[in-house]
């Protein structure tokens, strides 16, 4: 059984009058056409249908808990759901609001912007029983929210979170590496100030370049240019290990396949990767390998230096992760196997899981 379902609602670009440079909703969301009410009540049905066994009863006809997760949420995602008049914010909730109190689900989640958070807003968001608010603050550093032109500034995300904690709603933050103005040292000073504020989960979104935007406009002319796919790695990476650091979960490294159409030439530049995470995370897992390697190395330099090409005067090496970062460890395609077979060829190499290890930890051993 998996721990944590999510049922995702789009509702594209509504709540939101602000033009980001980098925003064109209608394509992120692959919707053109408004979500109701209805739509979200058929959306939690479907979704619930298929965390059942085959042949169960469907969401209305039953409240028999048989999901095949702990963890039931119904996400609202797209726009920016508080900027919804109060009413029609109301409507959406009303529906969550009946299958968590039923049972049916978990929990109630949105996103929105940190300038669209205040009393009136929390006291209806509480009353529909919401659970999870996510922030998109996408830097702390004013002068890039100025260049992107969010509309708000990093003392309206304090305001915001100030305000949520007041009332005990648990948060997210999401940010995003790369936008104009952006550079290494924003990134990381943006990770920081999050951490800081001690939210629940985080997520990270190198900047991609969509058509019909200011940003590819500001792309095409070369006032803006992209981040190579390295660069966003390692921007990224310094990122995520200040908040994994915190002890902050991580929901989301970079944007799913299903978030984008690339039909039409509609992402431009390179840093898009439909394995973006497993990359960073590949990353991380060489960088805490390498200097274990270092080590073992040193402590058998006779051996090592006598070691020839052949495999059984090689010494022999084995790597554990657990089995969640068992890929990263392999590294994408192979890439980090690859790269310490071709930087060690005094040592034989074998991996394996050990499930007694935490996330983004190795072992290294003689055998």
């Amino acid at each position: 059984m998996k721990k944590h379902a999510i049922i995702p609602i789009f509702i594209p670009h509504k709540g939101c009058p602000n033009d980001c440079v980098f925003c064109n909703q209608r394509k992120i969301t692959a919707r053109t056409e408004d979500v109701t009410p209805q739509d979200a009540r058929r959306i939690i049905d479907t979704w619930l249908t298929t965390l059942r066994p085959a042949g169960s009863k469907t969401a209305s006809e039953t409240a028999v808990r048989d999901y095949s997760a702990e963890t039931v949420e119904a996400s609202f995602y797209g726009g920016s759901f508080t900027g919804l008049d109060i009413e029609e914010q109301s409507t959406y909730l009303a529906v969550a609001y009946e299958y968590k109190k039923k049972g049916l689900i978990d929990k109630i989640h949105l996103s929105t912007r940190p300038d669209y958070i205040d009393r009136e807003i929390l006291d209806n968001l509480r009353k529909y029983s919401v659970d999870t608010i996510e922030l998109g603050v996408q830097s702390f550093d004013d002068e890039v929210l100025r260049l992107s032109n969010r509309g708000h500034s990093s003392e309206d995300v304090y305001k915001a979170v100030k305000l949520l904690k007041e009332y005990g709603f648990e948060f997210g933050i999401q940010l995003m590496i790369g936008l104009p103005g952006d550079s290494l040292g924003s990134c990381i000073m943006s990770a920081r100030k999050t951490a800081e504020l001690e939210p629940s989960l985080a997520r990270l979104y190198p900047t991609i370049v969509l058509d019909d935007t200011r940003l590819f406009e500001m792309y095409e002319s070369g006032e803006y240019k992209a981040l190579s796919r390295e660069e966003a790695i390692l921007r990224t990476k310094e990122m995520y290990k200040i908040l994994d650091g915190a002890g902050i979960t991580i929901m989301r490294v970079g944007l799913k396949s299903t978030d984008i159409i690339g039909e039409g030439g509609a992402i431009n530049g390179g840093t898009y990767h439909p394995a973006f995470r497993q990359l960073v995370e590949g990353e991380i897992a060489k960088e805490r390998i390498e200097p274990q390697l270092t080590e073992i190395i040193s402590d058998c330099s006779d051996a090592c230096k006598s070691a020839g090409a052949a495999d059984s005067t090689k010494v022999k090496v084995t790597i554990a992760s657990n089995s969640r970062w068992y890929s990263n460890m392999i590294g994408h395609k192979a890439c980090n196997r690859r790269y310490f077979e071709a930087s060690y060829p005094q040592i034989s190499f074998s991996w394996k899981t050990d499930d007694s290890l935490p996330d983004g930890r190795f072992s290294l051993m003689l055998r």
